[in-house]
């Protein structure tokens, strides 16, 4: 009866020992600056994968290399902010859990002006407007309320946005 005892002890030890405490990874608030296109002043649509998972470690998904429809990236799907480092631009979208440094989100298409000016280019869903870091491009929804916004390093000559 000893054996069985010792045998069920060492046993029930055994899973306790294996058994960890796992933590949740805390995430920074996402503080983005419009107009300079930085991020918390250190990171840009520039950054690298690398330099985004050390100062950003929540992230909900990560694409290598573009494949398909996929576009390379970091994503933070449950932030409402994705990286997409393989095209240089950073996509924000009405599920933002962070602070834009002008209250865009949400603000009328008419509202505009007194921050960026005109827009270089326009079309009825969107308007492209030129930067000191290159390109930021404002998506409207049928009420011209800003519902998406793109900040990109890349001129508008030679941006290429994913699908």
């Amino acid at each position: 009866m000893k054996k069985i005892f010792l045998i069920a002890s060492v046993i029930l030890y055994t899973q306790f020992a294996v058994a960890q405490l796992k933590t949740t990874t805390a995430c920074p608030i996402f503080k983005v600056d419009v107009l300079e296109g930085k991020l918390n002043d250190d990171l840009s649509a520039k950054s690298t994968m690398g330099e985004i998972k050390t100062f950003f470690p929540c992230y909900s998904e990560i694409a290598e290399t573009d494949a398909g429809k996929k576009c390379a990236g970091i994503f933070y799907k449950d932030k409402g902010i994705d990286f997409y480092t393989e095209r240089d631009y950073i996509e924000i979208t009405q599920n933002f859990k962070g602070k834009l440094s002008l209250p865009l989100m949400g603000a009328g298409r008419n509202t505009l002006f007194k921050w960026l000016g005109y827009p270089k280019i326009k079309d009825a869903a969107w308007d492209a407007f030129q930067t000191k870091y290159g390109t930021l491009i404002l998506y409207y929804n049928k009420a011209n309320k800003i519902i998406k916004l793109q900040l990109s390093s890349k001129s508008t000559d030679t941006i290429k946005l994913c699908e």
